[in-house]
């Protein structure tokens, strides 16, 4: 039977900031419902439609600005409604295929193998980062653009949002889901009044047209296939997020992936209306682009009126969906690392789970690495733009190609048979050349965006992006061998038990004669194995004192003087070994070492803390182990040093003898 711990201590600021602990029988009831789901993972995709349409007219806008050019937005919005609703089909096949999440990471390995795996992998966490940075900046120039004099405190308020989300998202899954679904649901509620209202007056004729709009500036170019390519790229930034439900299954309430699937369909649902009416109602009151003015506040003026209510209740709340957005990066990005670490291609920290059973590691990454970008780009939305959308497009076209091989390979069975594959069985579906064909044809056109993206983005900041990706595949397969290296020099395999004991010589480091030495002592002599101390001389005079202490207290053993004239603890200790291994080479080498250990951190830092220096200079040596041997100080001078020989007795005893 398994007795219950006791629930650990935490410091009061740690427990108001995280909550309690949660003990690990509680994992199963972390999870989220339908609503908080769509909350936690749906925050990116649906803030995306904050700027997708803006982001069409402004490249329709190098054509001129006329209403015949402009009016491309609409068909060019309905293309990437359609491709939106084949990407989130392809992801509903992969979301029922692969129940326990992953998304396009474990898609790529099961079908296309272990590169495409991580550089799916590599594309993905490498886009969650920027999310953050992206999302949080673009959040913060909505505030600074209401607030023009916090404009040069904006990259200390991006910082303070990022480190808001780290917190509430260390608490756990479940708390940080209730807590985002208010600016979620307030987001939707105030941008469905503001369409429907849209909408009502332009069908009874009172819609007016936008006015005093200061019109983006550049220089005008033909209206080329090309450029309404650059157009249809840019606009399907409204796709960037649909892939983190299928990353995340193993957080929402079972059955997982059919809540997990209807959470999908309704995201996009959502994000289809969304973007289709505003666009259609964009270009209806005659938007423009602008640096100045974005799209949504140019159509809550027109609907609303710049001075009404309704339009700061707009503009607020897609300022909170803009900086809510970075969530869903910390929803994917941990559990997507975890998975690289459970495989061995990150480092192993990274699938534990912290006090709220939450991936901490793995959000305290994120957070980091998100900050420097946002510092590095001094939290401009400009400077970070071209770096995003290429990763996630890559992913989608990898999960989709393998998925259209899983496909394949379901048709190849007869009815009713069902084969083991890599991650989950493969059983026949007759609609699979159906499925297939969406899923190849969504491939081809997110892979051409992605294309487009990277060409058209590349002197802006899209190269590092393009470079980055097969840099963090060649550290991740560097990180996998150093695993499988270490694997394979534990194995069984690679050694024989036998009944012969090696022989251990202990060496006892020492560096004066007092109470933690006599503990030194008693440790090395409970072992039975042969033992001896060393003292490494910086001091002549000390050392010759130090032998007159030895003969007179301790009386026993052997005490060796290493001579140090030039002062160094580190390099004479760790020479002494390497002599001692090459005299013995089938023998171990004990080192038992002290270390005066205090009650406070700013006590230990008045002592010298050696006892780390030689830990360093003993690493990496081959059948080499340390002991430390703490003696604790409290602060009424007594010591902590348990059932051992004082000096006395040892020398009482040695004379009985």
């Amino acid at each position: 039977m398994i007795s219950d711990v006791e629930v650990p201590k935490q410091n009061p600021v740690s427990r108001l900031l995280l909550g309690r602990p949660l003990p690990t029988r509680e994992l199963e009831h972390q999870t989220v419902s339908k609503k908080v789901g769509l909350a936690v993972f749906a925050s990116d995709a649906l803030s995306s439609t904050a700027y997708a349409t803006e982001e069409i007219l402004v490249i329709l806008a190098l054509a001129g600005t006329g209403a015949a050019t402009l009016g491309l937005s609409i068909p060019l919005a309905i293309g990437i409604a359609i491709l939106l609703a084949i990407v989130t089909v392809s992801y509903r096949q992969t979301i029922y295929a692969y129940p326990n999440g992953g998304g396009a990471y474990i898609v790529a390995r099961d079908n296309l193998g272990e590169v495409a795996a991580q550089v799916a992998g590599a594309a993905l966490l490498t886009d969650y980062i920027l999310t953050v940075a992206v999302s949080v900046s673009a959040g913060i120039a909505q505030i600074t653009s209401a607030f023009p004099s916090l404009f040069g405190a904006r990259v200390e308020l991006a910082l303070l949002v990022i480190a808001f989300i780290t917190i509430v998202n260390l608490r756990g899954v479940k708390e940080s889901g209730t807590i985002f679904a208010i600016p979620t649901y307030f987001f939707l509620g105030t941008m469905f009044l503001t369409l429907g209202v849209g909408l009502y007056r332009h069908l009874t004729g009172t819609l007016g047209v936008v006015t005093g709009v200061e019109v983006l500036e550049g220089s005008i170019q033909p209206l080329t296939l090309f450029l309404i390519l650059r157009a249809f790229s840019s606009g399907c930034a409204a796709l960037t997020g649909i892939e983190a439900i299928s990353n995340g299954i193993t957080a929402f309430e079972k059955p997982r992936s059919h809540n997990a699937a209807v959470t999908l369909g309704w995201m996009s649902a959502i994000l289809i209306t969304i973007f289709l009416s505003m666009t259609f109602l964009a270009h209806q009151i005659q938007v423009l682009p602008s640096e100045t003015e974005t799209v949504i506040s140019q159509l809550a003026r027109t609907v609303f009126g710049r001075g009404s209510i309704f339009y700061f209740l707009t503009t607020i709340g897609t300022a909170l969906i803009l900086l809510m957005a970075a969530n869903t990066s910390y929803a994917d990005f941990p559990r997507l690392a975890a998975l690289h670490a459970g495989d061995g291609f990150l480092p192993r920290q990274l699938t534990f789970r912290g006090g709220r059973l939450v991936f901490s590691w793995g959000i305290m990454t994120l957070a980091v690495f998100a900050s420097l970008l946002v510092i590095i780009m001094q939290a401009s939305t400009t400077a970070l733009i071209p770096l995003y959308a290429i990763g996630v497009f890559l992913s989608f076209t990898i999960s989709q190609a393998g998925m259209v091989v899983r496909l394949r390979k379901i048709g190849r069975l007869q009815p009713g048979e069902v084969v083991k594959g890599l991650e989950t069985d493969l059983e026949y579906d007759k609609r699979w050349r159906l499925k297939a064909i969406l899923s190849g044809l969504g491939a081809f056109c997110t892979g051409v965006v992605m294309l487009v993206f990277a060409i058209t983005k590349f002197t802006s900041g899209a190269w590092f992006v393009v470079v980055l990706v097969p840099v963090l595949v060649v550290i991740f397969f560097r990180i996998h061998q150093h695993y499988k290296d270490v694997a394979h020099s534990l194995s069984l395999r690679n050694i024989r038990m036998d009944t012969q004991t090696h022989p251990v010589q202990t060496l006892i480091l020492m560096n004066d004669i007092h109470a933690g030495t006599i503990n030194m002592i008693n440790v090395a002599k409970s072992m039975g194995h042969p033992w001896k101390a060393l003292y490494i001389a910086v001091s002549p005079e000390k050392a010759q004192i130090l032998r007159q202490k030895w003969d007179a207290v301790i009386g026993e053993g052997e005490l060796e003087i290493i001579s140090s004239p030039y002062r160094q603890l580190a390099d004479p200790i760790r020479e002494y070994v390497q002599d001692e291994l090459r005299v013995n080479p089938t023998a171990y080498i004990h080192v038992v070492m002290g270390h005066l250990s205090m009650e406070t951190a700013w006590e230990q830092m008045l002592h010298q803390n050696s006892v780390l220096i030689f830990n360093l200079a003993l690493a990496g040596l081959e059948r080499v182990l340390v002991t430390i041997v703490p003696y604790q100080v409290h602060h009424n001078g007594g010591s902590v040093s348990g059932n051992v020989l004082t000096a006395a007795q040892m020398k009482e005893d040695r004379d009985r003898k």
